[in-house]
């Protein structure tokens, strides 16, 4: 039987590096974006509409959202946990939380797809 631990050094840190890491992914994001701002990619609408829809962009919208919804969910998860103590509303909040995250990157993916 494997013992599980539940405090010390270790216990977070799956967390830390979530957001750590999908916090850098979306910066890189937001400069790529702002980049291509001042290069003119949203001079008009057609082509702020074929930068978008280039491959390698589309993949990094999709890999951007899945970041926003996944630190997001770390994010409020660990709020709920910390100052909601009945564990009934904690879980519906919870629940609440996963549904509309996971909403949105549907509601994401489809507007992705669709350019």
């Amino acid at each position: 039987m494997v013992k599980r631990k539940i405090v010390g050094a270790h216990y977070g840190l799956m967390d830390w590096l979530v957001q750590r890491i999908t916090g850098v992914v979306m910066a890189v994001y937001a400069l790529i974006v702002a980049v291509a701002l001042l290069m003119g990619a949203g001079a008009s609408a057609a082509s702020w509409q074929a930068f978008l829809s280039g491959g390698p962009m589309r993949f990094a919208t999709f890999i951007f959202v899945v970041s926003l919804c996944w630190h997001a969910w770390v994010g409020v998860r660990d709020i709920w946990m910390d100052y909601v103590q009945p564990a009934g509303i904690r879980l519906a909040l919870h629940t609440l939380t996963l549904v509309a995250l996971v909403g949105y990157a549907g509601w994401a993916a489809q507007i992705i797809w669709r350019l």
